[in-house]
């Protein structure tokens, strides 16, 4: 069975940094990539950035390359980070942790996702 857990969220002002992790429970997860997305109040949910499943090849998106960094460490359970630096009012969302089937490092679509966390939240103030 399969879950995916974020933590890491909260309040920061404009400029700071937070870095969420997801752990990763399920042994098909190993040959999954993995991915962060994130949903603004009122707004759709968007694709953010992906790890390959072995930790080598990354993707982002253009609304947060250069700032956010994406990265997995493959252990018993797998791990997921995402450092966020330089945060905007405009990445205040609900960030959820996903997994998809896909073993490479490519923009994911939310009906490729087989898996999803919980979400967490990022407030970040002016």
């Amino acid at each position: 069975q399969v879950h995916l857990v974020e933590s890491g969220g909260g309040l920061v002002q404009a400029g700071g940094s937070l870095r969420l992790s997801c752990a990763a429970s399920g042994r098909e997860l190993s040959t999954y990539s993995m991915g962060w997305f994130r949903q603004p109040p009122g707004k759709e949910r968007e694709h953010l950035a992906s790890v390959n499943w072995r930790g080598t090849n990354t993707y982002y998106s253009d609304s947060v390359k250069g700032r956010f960094t994406i990265s997995r460490v493959n252990a018993e359970n797998t791990m997921v980070y995402l450092q966020m630096n330089n945060l905007k009012p405009e990445d205040t969302a609900v960030y959820f942790c996903a997994a998809d089937p896909y073993e490479g490092a490519q923009r994911m679509t939310i009906n490729g996702v087989d898996y999803w966390g919980q979400g967490t939240q990022v407030t970040v103030s002016s």
